[in-house]
C-alpha cells in the first residue's frame, strides 16, 4: 500500500496536459494501485495521475458505497454527455480545505483503455459521472474551480491560501 503525496496548487504540472498511455504495463498497474491507495486515504471518489505528479493519462474512479470497486482508466475520453445537469460539491486534495458546487452532465459515456489493455466503453451516472469528468479535467490541465466565475475562483483560491497559512 503506497499513498503518494498530491501536488500543492499552484504546481505548474496541474496546468499541464498529460501524455497518452501507449500500453498497459506492470508499471502502469502499479501506478493505478498507488492511485487507489491515495484516493482511499483522502478519502475521495477519484484521482488523476497528474494530481500526484505522474504526467500520464491515467485515472481511477470509485463512487461505490462499499468501496473496492475502482475503475481504472487510461486515456479516458468522453464520447457522450447527457443534457441533464447535476450539481455536486467538488474539491481537490491539491487545494485542500475548500470546495465549490459545480454543474456537470448527470451521465457520460467514456471510452478508455482498461486494466487488461483493452479499449472499453462505460456509462457513468451520478457521483461517478461527476468524478470521471473531474479526473479528465485534471488530465487536460484543468481544475474544478475553472468552472467558476473569475470572482468565485479568486475567492476560493484566496481562502485556500489563507487556510494553508
Amino acid at each position: 500500500m503506497t499513498i503518494r503525496p498530491c501536488l500543492p496548487w499552484p504546481d505548474k504540472r496541474l496546468r499541464t496536459k498529460a501524455q497518452d498511455v501507449t500500453e498497459v504495463t506492470e508499471d502502469i498497474r502499479a501506478i493505478w494501485n498507488d492511485m487507489i491507495d491515495t484516493m482511499e486515504a483522502m478519502p475521495g471518489v477519484g484521482l488523476a495521475a497528474t494530481q500526484i505528479g505522474v504526467m500520464l493519462r491515467l485515472a481511477v474512479v470509485d463512487g461505490s458505497t462499499e468501496r473496492g470497486r475502482a475503475v481504472r482508466l487510461a486515456n479516458p475520453e468522453i464520447l457522450h454527455a447527457s443534457i441533464e445537469l447535476r450539481e455536486h460539491e467538488e474539491a481537490s486534495p491539491n487545494l485542500p480545505g475548500v470546495s465549490a458546487r459545480i454543474k456537470r452532465p448527470r451521465a457520460v459515456t467514456v471510452r478508455f483503455i482498461n486494466e487488461e489493455g483493452v479499449v472499453d466503453r462505460r456509462d457513468f451516472v451520478g457521483i461517478e459521472a461527476t468524478s470521471v469528468q473531474h479526473q479528465i479535467d485534471h488530465l487536460n490541465g484543468k481544475m474544478y474551480f475553472d468552472h467558476l466565475s473569475r470572482v468565485k475562483r479568486d475567492m476560493l483560491i484566496k481562502k485556500a491560501q489563507k487556510l494553508r497559512g
